[in-house]
């Protein structure tokens, strides 16, 4: 039963410092709104639980996309489509380049932002995954104050994250130096366009010795593994990097990392998928990845997407 417009209250102050105190003065009370592109299903489908809306669209504060020497900060306000269309992101992190092209369709990435998606706290979020990898770091501001966090972390359950009530994402901050490292990103879903993960991966490597004679060579100097839709939040795999890292790829080092890479998730059977598919189709990724690295070990840009 789709939700009545006139139980809900909705401002829109139009400025950041008016949002936050707001939250302060009545903390829990107030839910952020910014694309609303998840928040209107709830609304449509009569199970949106908040009466009080906040709107931060739009908010200059959080859009801009700042390039720094050593670093580039995301505004939490900023949509999959100013992700998808900007030249520094597609270049040195295709990884997030590539989750901003897998979400939803031209109208959703017109209205989604990156804050929302990290809120919304989907594990079958496309970009969550892409953050781990580049180990992004968080901006949140309240009337408090600035505090900066690691992402790897900020979910610890369903739906629940390290962000206080009186708190909201302003900028989402990566570190540059990334050349030469494969990229590698997938997204497993029913379709090829507008499909939510079955499986999503994203992950960086760097060999250290490079190919030797055309063969598979060179020890594993850097890489970073994390996966989607497999757990109740999306993961770093960070167990299958440390049998990795420092190690030549050959197949009884794939084996072992496909063995880790299933032993660390949490499938579950639902209208998508099964766990079965999900935990063999992870496995098989993380091989794939590893194969990639171990006969190129530098970038060749992301992945791309299978169905």
């Amino acid at each position: 039963m789709r939700s009545n417009p006139a139980d809900y209250k909705l401002i829109a102050p139009g400025k950041l410092d008016a949002v936050v105190s707001l939250l302060a003065e009545e903390p829990g009370q107030w839910l952020p709104i910014a694309g609303g592109t998840d928040v209107m299903v709830q609304f449509a489908a009569g199970i949106l639980p908040a009466r009080k809306l906040v709107s931060i669209w739009n908010l200059a504060e959080l859009r801009a996309i700042e390039i720094l020497p050593d670093e580039i900060t995301i505004g939490a306000g900023c949509t999959y489509t100013a992700l998808r269309e900007h030249d520094v992101i597609a270049r040195e992190f295709p990884l997030l380049a590539s989750a901003a092209r897998w979400t939803g369709g031209i109208a959703n990435q017109n209205r989604g932002t990156l804050g929302g998606n990290i809120v919304n706290a989907s594990p079958a979020a496309d970009s969550l995954p892409a953050l781990l990898a580049y180990e992004a770091e968080l901006l949140l501001v309240s009337v408090r104050g600035e505090r900066r966090v690691p992402y790897l972390g900020f979910h610890t359950g369903y739906k629940k994250m390290k962000l206080a009530p009186d708190e909201l994402i302003r900028a989402i901050c990566i570190r540059r130096g990334f050349s030469g490292y494969l990229h590698y990103a997938r997204k497993v879903g029913a379709r090829n366009a507008q499909a939510i993960s079955k499986v999503c991966i994203a992950a960086l490597g760097q060999l250290r010795g490079g190919m030797i004679g055309g063969e598979i060579g060179g020890e594993v100097e850097h890489i970073r593994i994390a996966v989607g839709s497999v757990a109740p939040i999306a993961l770093r795999l960070t167990e299958v990097e440390r049998i990795v890292r420092g190690k030549s790829i050959d197949r009884a080092l794939v084996y072992a990392a496909r063995k880790a890479a299933t032993a660390a998730i949490q499938p579950i059977n639902d209208i998508r998928s099964t766990a079965r598919y999900r935990s063999a189709v992870t496995g098989n990724l993380v091989a794939e990845f590893l194969e990639q690295l171990g006969t190129t070990g530098s970038n060749s840009g992301d992945s791309g997407k299978t169905a």
